[in-house]
């Protein structure tokens, strides 16, 4: 059992699906400082000085000036401004995972369709491949294309 567990894990799809894991946490990590750190800053102060990163709803009945404060007295709030924080790195991350597929897929050709090796029998409309002379559904005689 240990010599199947070692040739999996050496085998070079898990050691891939590691390194990208490893990568993909510290992209992730990058993403999450620039949106925190350069894209909210200014997009805050074009709407009038707002911080986003602590806007939120109280529900308790006591006041509180920041989300620290609040959370260190145990009151329940909606942080709302964490909240599009996060989505705005979601969608950074998706377009940047998006942006990396299509252009995997524009390397390796997987962007170009698959060739045609079907068509349909003209008598039952069902898909078969085009050396066919007899459907093998409905066992029509093909005329030779």
């Amino acid at each position: 059992m240990l010599s199947e567990f070692k040739a999996f894990a050496i085998k070079g799809n898990v050691i891939d699906l590691a390194v990208g894991f490893v990568v993909g946490a510290a992209f992730g990590k990058i993403v999450t400082s620039f949106t925190t750190d350069i894209l909210m800053p200014p997009i805050g102060l074009a709407l009038g000085a707002v911080d986003f990163s602590n806007l939120f709803i109280n529900l308790s009945s006591k006041h509180f000036d920041t989300i620290a404060a609040a959370k260190a007295a145990g009151a329940p709030t909606l942080n709302i401004g964490l909240f599009l924080n996060t989505i705005i790195d979601f969608l950074i991350i998706a377009f940047a995972v998006f942006m990396l597929v299509k252009w995997i897929n524009h390397l390796t050709g997987g962007d170009k369709p698959a060739p045609v090796n079907t068509k349909e029998c003209p008598y039952c409309v069902s898909s078969i491949p085009i050396p066919a002379t007899r459907c093998p559904h409905c066992t029509s005689e093909l005329k030779a294309a």
